[in-house]
Protein backbone atom coordinates (compact mmCIF):
# COMPACT_ATOMS: atom_id res chain seq x y z
CA UNK A 1 0.00 0.00 0.00
CA UNK A 2 2.81 2.42 0.89
CA UNK A 3 4.61 1.78 -2.40
CA UNK A 4 1.36 2.13 -4.32
CA UNK A 5 0.65 5.51 -2.75
CA UNK A 6 4.18 6.71 -3.45
CA UNK A 7 3.99 5.48 -7.04
CA UNK A 8 0.69 7.27 -7.62
CA UNK A 9 1.98 10.51 -6.14
CA UNK A 10 5.13 10.38 -8.26
CA UNK A 11 3.18 9.63 -11.42
CA UNK A 12 0.87 12.58 -10.75
CA UNK A 13 3.95 14.74 -10.26
CA UNK A 14 5.30 13.49 -13.59
CA UNK A 15 8.35 11.75 -12.15
CA UNK A 16 9.59 8.27 -11.41
CA UNK A 17 9.22 6.81 -7.91
CA UNK A 18 12.29 7.18 -5.74
CA UNK A 19 13.71 3.94 -4.38
CA UNK A 20 13.75 3.49 -0.62
CA UNK A 21 17.12 3.68 1.08
CA UNK A 22 18.35 1.96 4.23
CA UNK A 23 20.51 3.71 6.81
CA UNK A 24 22.01 2.47 10.04
CA UNK A 25 22.21 5.94 11.57
CA UNK A 26 19.45 8.40 12.48
CA UNK A 27 21.72 11.27 11.51
CA UNK A 28 22.45 9.80 8.08
CA UNK A 29 18.77 9.12 7.45
CA UNK A 30 17.81 12.64 8.48
CA UNK A 31 20.20 14.08 5.90
CA UNK A 32 19.16 11.79 3.06
CA UNK A 33 16.89 12.34 0.08
CA UNK A 34 14.18 10.11 -1.34
CA UNK A 35 12.37 7.76 1.06
CA UNK A 36 14.92 6.71 3.68
CA UNK A 37 14.18 4.05 6.27
CA UNK A 38 14.38 6.00 9.52
CA UNK A 39 15.34 3.82 12.49
CA UNK A 40 12.44 3.44 14.90
CA UNK A 41 9.84 5.14 12.70
CA UNK A 42 7.09 3.68 10.55
CA UNK A 43 7.20 6.44 7.94
CA UNK A 44 4.74 6.48 5.05
CA UNK A 45 6.08 8.70 2.27
CA UNK A 46 3.29 10.34 0.29
CA UNK A 47 5.95 12.67 -1.10
CA UNK A 48 9.68 11.88 -0.99
CA UNK A 49 12.34 14.20 0.33
CA UNK A 50 14.36 16.16 -2.18
CA UNK A 51 17.79 17.69 -1.75
CA UNK A 52 18.04 19.42 1.64
CA UNK A 53 19.42 22.52 -0.05
CA UNK A 54 16.13 22.91 -1.94
CA UNK A 55 13.91 22.60 1.13
CA UNK A 56 12.17 25.52 2.76
CA UNK A 57 14.14 27.33 5.47
CA UNK A 58 12.31 25.91 8.47
CA UNK A 59 13.12 27.86 11.64
CA UNK A 60 10.51 26.41 14.02
CA UNK A 61 8.51 23.26 14.75
CA UNK A 62 4.88 23.65 15.80
CA UNK A 63 2.97 20.75 17.34
CA UNK A 64 -0.76 20.37 16.67
CA UNK A 65 -3.52 17.98 17.73
CA UNK A 66 -6.59 17.39 15.59
CA UNK A 67 -10.05 16.40 16.79
CA UNK A 68 -10.14 13.50 14.36
CA UNK A 69 -10.78 9.92 15.45
CA UNK A 70 -8.24 7.12 15.26
CA UNK A 71 -7.50 6.43 11.60
CA UNK A 72 -7.96 10.03 10.48
CA UNK A 73 -4.28 10.91 10.06
CA UNK A 74 -4.02 8.97 6.79
CA UNK A 75 -7.08 10.71 5.35
CA UNK A 76 -5.81 14.09 6.48
CA UNK A 77 -2.40 13.44 4.95
CA UNK A 78 -3.92 12.38 1.63
CA UNK A 79 -6.06 15.51 1.57
CA UNK A 80 -2.96 17.57 2.30
CA UNK A 81 -1.04 15.87 -0.51
CA UNK A 82 -3.75 16.97 -2.94
CA UNK A 83 -3.62 20.57 -1.65
CA UNK A 84 -0.07 21.12 -0.32
CA UNK A 85 -0.59 24.73 0.73
CA UNK A 86 -4.13 24.34 2.04
CA UNK A 87 -5.24 24.09 5.66
CA UNK A 88 -3.19 21.50 7.53
CA UNK A 89 0.37 20.39 8.20
CA UNK A 90 3.36 18.80 6.53
CA UNK A 91 3.39 15.73 8.80
CA UNK A 92 0.54 13.67 10.30
CA UNK A 93 0.91 11.12 13.11
CA UNK A 94 -1.62 8.33 13.64
CA UNK A 95 -2.57 6.83 17.01
CA UNK A 96 -0.57 3.69 16.22
CA UNK A 97 2.57 5.81 15.72
CA UNK A 98 2.55 5.73 11.91
CA UNK A 99 3.99 8.96 10.49
CA UNK A 100 2.73 10.32 7.16
CA UNK A 101 4.93 12.79 5.27
CA UNK A 102 2.25 14.51 3.21
CA UNK A 103 3.80 17.31 1.14
CA UNK A 104 7.07 18.47 -0.36
CA UNK A 105 9.58 20.25 1.86
CA UNK A 106 9.04 23.42 -0.15
CA UNK A 107 5.29 23.62 0.57
CA UNK A 108 3.81 25.85 3.30
CA UNK A 109 0.52 24.40 4.59
CA UNK A 110 -1.67 26.81 6.53
CA UNK A 111 -1.42 25.78 10.17
CA UNK A 112 -0.52 28.98 12.07
CA UNK A 113 -2.98 31.85 12.31
CA UNK A 114 -1.75 35.40 11.77
CA UNK A 115 1.91 34.31 11.99
CA UNK A 116 1.42 33.52 15.68
CA UNK A 117 -1.03 35.92 17.33
CA UNK A 118 -0.48 35.09 21.01
CA UNK A 119 1.20 37.84 23.01
CA UNK A 120 0.14 37.27 26.62
CA UNK A 121 3.20 35.24 27.72
CA UNK A 122 0.85 32.67 29.27
CA UNK A 123 2.97 29.62 28.40
CA UNK A 124 6.24 31.04 27.12
CA UNK A 125 7.76 34.45 26.47
CA UNK A 126 5.95 35.51 23.30
CA UNK A 127 8.47 38.24 22.57
CA UNK A 128 10.21 35.82 20.20
CA UNK A 129 7.04 34.37 18.67
CA UNK A 130 4.45 37.15 18.29
CA UNK A 131 3.95 37.55 14.53
CA UNK A 132 7.24 35.67 14.08
CA UNK A 133 6.04 32.11 13.42
CA UNK A 134 4.50 32.30 9.94
CA UNK A 135 3.58 29.26 7.89
CA UNK A 136 6.55 29.72 5.57
CA UNK A 137 9.15 29.18 8.29
CA UNK A 138 7.35 26.89 10.75
CA UNK A 139 6.93 23.21 9.96
CA UNK A 140 3.77 21.70 11.43
CA UNK A 141 3.04 18.23 12.80
CA UNK A 142 -0.52 17.04 13.43
CA UNK A 143 -1.29 14.30 15.97
CA UNK A 144 -4.66 12.62 15.36
CA UNK A 145 -7.00 10.85 17.77
CA UNK A 146 -8.35 13.16 20.49
CA UNK A 147 -12.00 12.69 19.48
CA UNK A 148 -14.50 12.98 21.05
CA UNK A 149 -12.56 14.09 24.15
CA UNK A 150 -10.08 16.83 23.26
CA UNK A 151 -8.36 16.36 26.61
CA UNK A 152 -7.48 12.78 25.75
CA UNK A 153 -3.68 12.46 25.72
CA UNK A 154 -1.77 11.12 22.77
CA UNK A 155 -1.02 7.40 22.72
CA UNK A 156 2.20 5.77 23.87
CA UNK A 157 2.91 4.88 20.24
CA UNK A 158 2.59 8.54 19.22
CA UNK A 159 4.92 9.57 22.03
CA UNK A 160 7.58 7.10 20.92
CA UNK A 161 7.25 8.21 17.30
CA UNK A 162 7.47 11.87 18.34
CA UNK A 163 10.69 11.33 20.31
CA UNK A 164 12.38 10.15 17.12
CA UNK A 165 10.58 12.40 14.64
CA UNK A 166 11.48 15.61 16.45
CA UNK A 167 15.16 14.65 16.43
CA UNK A 168 14.96 13.94 12.71
CA UNK A 169 13.46 17.37 12.04
CA UNK A 170 16.04 19.11 14.21
CA UNK A 171 18.92 17.35 12.51
CA UNK A 172 17.60 17.84 8.98
CA UNK A 173 16.69 21.51 9.30
CA UNK A 174 18.99 22.69 12.08
CA UNK A 175 16.14 23.67 14.39
CA UNK A 176 17.19 24.33 18.02
CA UNK A 177 15.19 22.92 20.90
CA UNK A 178 13.93 26.34 21.99
CA UNK A 179 12.20 26.70 18.60
CA UNK A 180 9.84 23.79 19.28
CA UNK A 181 6.40 25.18 20.11
CA UNK A 182 2.94 23.91 20.98
CA UNK A 183 0.19 25.51 18.90
CA UNK A 184 -1.33 26.98 22.06
CA UNK A 185 1.98 28.62 22.92
CA UNK A 186 2.02 30.80 19.80
CA UNK A 187 -1.69 31.11 18.90
CA UNK A 188 -4.85 31.81 20.87
CA UNK A 189 -6.50 28.40 20.57
CA UNK A 190 -9.18 26.17 22.09
CA UNK A 191 -9.63 27.01 25.80
CA UNK A 192 -10.74 23.46 26.60
CA UNK A 193 -7.19 22.11 26.48
CA UNK A 194 -3.63 23.10 25.65
CA UNK A 195 -3.06 21.86 22.11
CA UNK A 196 0.36 20.28 21.66
CA UNK A 197 1.69 21.46 25.02
CA UNK A 198 2.61 18.07 26.49
CA UNK A 199 4.40 17.04 23.29
CA UNK A 200 6.31 20.30 22.92
CA UNK A 201 7.35 20.21 26.58
CA UNK A 202 8.50 16.62 26.16
CA UNK A 203 10.59 17.53 23.12
CA UNK A 204 12.22 20.46 24.89
CA UNK A 205 13.03 18.32 27.93
CA UNK A 206 14.42 15.59 25.70
CA UNK A 207 16.55 18.17 23.87
CA UNK A 208 17.90 19.49 27.15
CA UNK A 209 18.77 15.96 28.24
CA UNK A 210 20.59 15.28 24.97
CA UNK A 211 22.55 18.52 25.28
CA UNK A 212 23.51 17.67 28.85
CA UNK A 213 24.69 14.22 27.82
CA UNK A 214 26.92 15.75 25.14
CA UNK A 215 28.54 18.17 27.60
CA UNK A 216 29.31 15.40 30.09
CA UNK A 217 30.67 12.81 27.63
Amino acid sequence: MVRLVLLLVCLVAGGAPVAAQSFTSLEAAARASGTPDIPGLNMVWLVPWGDRADANLWHSIIVHQTEGPAGSAYRGALRQARDPEGQGTTIWVETDGTVYWAVGEWATPKHVRHSGNRNDNKYIDNGDTFRLTPNNNSIGIEFAGNYPNVRKPVTDAQVEAWRILVRVLQIRYGIPTDRIFAHNWVDYKDRRYCEGCALATMARTQGAEIALQKTTE
